[in-house]
């Protein structure tokens, strides 16, 4: 009798997460909506306007990428705050094999993926196996691929040659549908998303991750490396990171070694805005792809109103301590139930 009552309350217990989590994706979509509509309101004729649509979208595939893995990493109850950063040197080694080493632009694309893979492999490896906290890990790796993309391109951009590299410049700025104005970003943004979708959702990958942020604890008794897995995880969120240095790079047809910081922050709030939990055990890819597109749109919406950089931050910064704040309230009153 017990026995059931146990496999019942187990029963419940995932029903109220699913609708929790459905309930979560629901506000994030409704607050896209009053945002944008908002903004509309303020600005109709310049923010709800095709193009600036289309521009919003665009600037929310770099958000979306790195928000992406960042998913994956805070599920685990871990954050990554080398994002940004690592982006940039991501970039400038994609310029570094295409531009100076005049690898084909395919293989360039490729030893970038894998060069993504080690930077998230080494947090992973100093988190796992060294035990470092990961906010001290992935902060140590921030400032390291800050100062590398600095040393490696000698402090300089490094351009893409428009005629020989065109073929990488098309991945992000080329259209697949021509004369639409929809960016090949955009596109690649939502098969990455799918991507890793399906990595949270059906595989082994996202099974584990989930339940490593749950209790990894509880998951090493029952006979799971999660060194193992966490070190997987933040490999595959370094790919993602740099997907997201690939099309940034292609967007401005350079390699900049000075861009990147700030949008770890901006990554971490999508993710936190998109429902995902800062203390690990759940979250949405769904979710994480509307916060990317809730930060896109502020600080569109933001610049169209010529508001000033200074106090864009200064909103979005206000606006991820709410988020941050709800999440502990959710957290709470899960805990409770």
């Amino acid at each position: 009798m017990s026995t059931d009552s146990n496999v019942t309350t187990a029963a419940k217990g995932v029903r109220r997460g699913g609708l929790r989590e459905k309930l979560q994706q629901l506000m994030a979509l409704l607050g896209l909506l009053i945002i944008f509509a908002a903004f509309s309101f303020a600005s109709p004729t310049y923010f709800p306007t095709y193009s600036n649509v289309i521009s919003i979208l665009y600037s929310a595939v770099v958000i979306g990428l790195l928000a992406l893995g960042a998913t994956l990493v805070i599920i685990t109850g871990g954050i990554d705050l080398s994002v940004g950063t690592g982006m940039t040197l991501s970039a400038v080694m994609a310029a570094t094999f295409i531009v100076t080493w005049g690898l084909p632009v395919w293989l360039g694309i490729l030893c970038t993926l894998l060069f993504g893979a080690f930077l998230g492999l080494v947090n992973g490896t100093n988190v796992a196996i060294l035990g470092l906290p990961p906010f001290i890990a992935t902060l140590a790796m921030m400032l390291v691929a800050q100062g590398l993309a600095l040393v490696i391109s000698k402090a300089i951009p490094i351009y893409f040659d428009p005629v020989a590299h065109s073929s990488y410049l098309w991945l992000s700025n080329g259209e697949l549908i021509p004369s639409t104005g929809f960016p090949n970003a955009v596109v690649v943004l939502v098969l990455a998303a799918l991507v890793a979708f399906v990595l949270l959702n059906k595989t082994l990958l996202g099974r584990y991750d989930i339940s490593i942020g749950s209790n990894e604890e509880a998951t090493a008794l029952s006979g799971i490396n999660t060194k193992k897995w966490t070190m997987i995880i933040y490999s595959v969120a370094g790919v993602f990171t740099a997907l997201g240095a690939i099309m940034i790079s292609a967007r401005l047809g350079s390699a900049q070694p000075a861009t990147g910081a700030g949008y770890e922050l901006q990554a971490i709030a999508a993710v936190v805005i998109g429902g995902t939990s800062l203390s690990g055990g759940k979250g949405t890819i769904v979710g994480t792809i509307i916060g990317a597109l809730i930060i896109s749109v502020i600080n569109n919406g933001l610049q169209i109103m010529s508001m000033p950089q200074q106090w864009q931050n200064v909103i979005l910064g206000l606006v991820i301590l709410v988020v941050v704040f709800i999440d502990q309230l959710r957290s709470k009153r899960a805990a409770t139930t």
